[in-house]
């Protein structure tokens, strides 16, 4: 699907659709007026048939002296309530309704419509993401294929040509892109997507991009000393891998950004093995690897003026006679031992000998990325990523990045107060801290191996995939990533 930028009037463009904004009370957006005025209004007449709601959508064909084959109305909602989460449903709306039309082409007009104090180019950048978003499928694997879609190839956003417009558009497809790559590994089960898998992408990445890749095996982890990492991946018939990705689009010398994201390809919990229901949705435990596969894809594809290091510890949490046992005491990269009270927590143990790793990289910020914890989608619900961090100032970073992205993240204590639950007799510290902040232990924990760096930690847990009948991953928090990524670099 390709978008392009072009200077255009709604009544005049030859298209197979114009889109078009409608506000509560039958209110016409600026470019709707005109195409109403053309048609003499025919276009106001139709509007009985048009609810109010936000993202619902009519369809008007043969509109006379229109050019456009049809129009696509969208109901915006109240002109004064109007904001980015109403105009990311009217796109979503949109785009929903084209694909079912089957059109080749079509104008968004609702890219020019004013969201509150947002400049253009973030609608834009939404536009472009919301309607990739809405497009996207995973069928791979199904054999009994239904009659192909007609493909939307070509969105013209109807503005005036511009250079910062034209690095946007770059930014936008290039983010769909790295989110859709993140979506389709999430997406892809376990008995595919396993660690060698995320190597052999990030392999692949590397070539098409000419980044710098190095993928450390089970020998080395254990010349490095990662005892942490390794006492997850004891009992998996799946070597384990440590994946070193490297982007260098930015200032010789300049310090790197260091990206590190769990990979656990599929987690059944261990020794102490999670309920059945719903466990087939531990192969979304990767998540957070997957993020910084599709991060760099993203920043690379774009040319992003940014260095980045990419560090994925990957590997599968099985029970076996091999495995880990609660109680169990390990030494971590970073020389501190850890016991092991449950084997479910086994995120942090992966993450932590990671974490260690990346000081050698000497990052300006570290960022961790994980499915970490059920009690951060108590806390939080699916709307936001819980964001930790030892560093305000780059908290604030993040938060006003995913703002930026309206990938939303809420940024939850880290006190030092939190650290005596994860009290253990028997070495440095235990690996969980009970049920209480649940997900503050959990990055309470890390951070006992970021404290000499810029750290955060941001545990997607509830916000990295769907369940139900809408099931998959969402790509989240790619959007977020590149945004923070590009912020860092200047590009605001």
């Amino acid at each position: 699907m390709q978008f392009s930028i072009k200077a255009l009037s709604p009544e005049s463009a030859k298209t197979g659709c114009v889109v078009l904004g409608i506000h509560s009370g039958k209110e016409l957006t600026p470019a709707a007026k005109r195409v109403d005025q053309a048609a003499r209004g025919a276009l106001r007449k139709a509007l009985g048939d048009l609810s109010g709601k936000t993202g619902s959508t009519l369809l008007l064909r043969g509109l006379p002296g229109v050019a456009a084959e049809r129009v696509l109305l969208v109901g915006l909602g109240e002109r004064k309530e109007f904001a980015e989460s109403a105009y990311r449903d009217a796109l979503r709306g949109a785009a929903n309704a084209l694909r079912e039309l089957g059109a080749k082409d079509a104008a968004l007009f609702l890219v020019d419509t004013k969201v509150g104090a947002r400049p253009v180019s973030w609608n834009l950048r939404h536009a472009v993401l919301g309607v990739r978003e809405a497009f996207y499928r995973f069928e791979q694997l199904k054999t009994q294929k239904k009659p192909a879609e007609p493909v939307l190839a070509h969105v013209v956003l109807p503005l005036g040509p511009s250079a910062p417009l034209t690095d946007t558009l770059a930014e936008a497809s290039a983010t769909a892109d790295g989110s859709a790559l993140a979506r389709t590994l999430g997406n892809l089960p376990a008995n595919i997507c396993t660690p060698s898998y995320l190597a052999d992408e990030a392999k692949k990445l590397a070539r098409q991009y000419k980044l710098g890749v190095e993928v450390l095996e089970r020998r080395d982890m254990e010349k490095l000393g990662m005892g942490a990492f390794l006492s997850v991946a004891r009992a998996s018939h799946q070597p384990p891998k440590l994946i070193v990705l490297r982007y260098a689009g930015g200032a010789k010398g300049r310090k790197p950004i260091a990206l590190v994201g769990k990979g656990i390809t599929f987690d059944t919990g261990g020794i102490s093995l999670k309920p059945a229901g719903e466990m087939d949705e531990m192969k979304f435990d990767m998540s957070g690897a997957a993020s910084v596969l599709g991060a760099i894809r993203a920043l690379a594809g774009m040319d992003a003026p940014v260095n980045v290091v990419g560090i994925i510890p990957t590997c599968e949490n099985m029970p076996g006679g091999s495995a880990s046992r609660p109680g169990d005491v390990v030494t971590t990269l970073s020389g501190q031992t850890v016991e092991i009270l449950n084997t479910d927590a086994e995120g942090r143990l992966i993450l932590c000998d990671a974490l260690t790793y990346a000081a050698r990289f000497h990052p300006e910020a570290l960022v961790d990325i994980a499915t970490l914890t059920g009690a951060c989608v108590i806390a939080l619900g699916h709307v936001a990523t819980g964001l930790f961090a030892n560093d305000q100032k780059l908290a604030d970073e993040i938060r006003e990045a995913a703002d930026d992205a309206w990938d939303r993240v809420w940024q939850m204590p880290l006190w030092e107060d939190y650290q005596e639950q994860l009290r253990s007799n028997f070495a440095d510290f235990a690996n969980i801290g009970g049920r209480p902040a649940g997900s503050i232990t959990g990055a309470s924990f890390l951070a006992r191996f970021t404290r000499e760096t810029r750290w955060a930690h941001l545990d997607i847990a509830g916000t990295a995939w769907k369940s139900g009948r809408e099931k998959g991953s969402t790509g989240r928090p790619v959007p977020l990533l590149v945004r923070f990524a590009l912020r860092h670099a200047g590009r605001k």
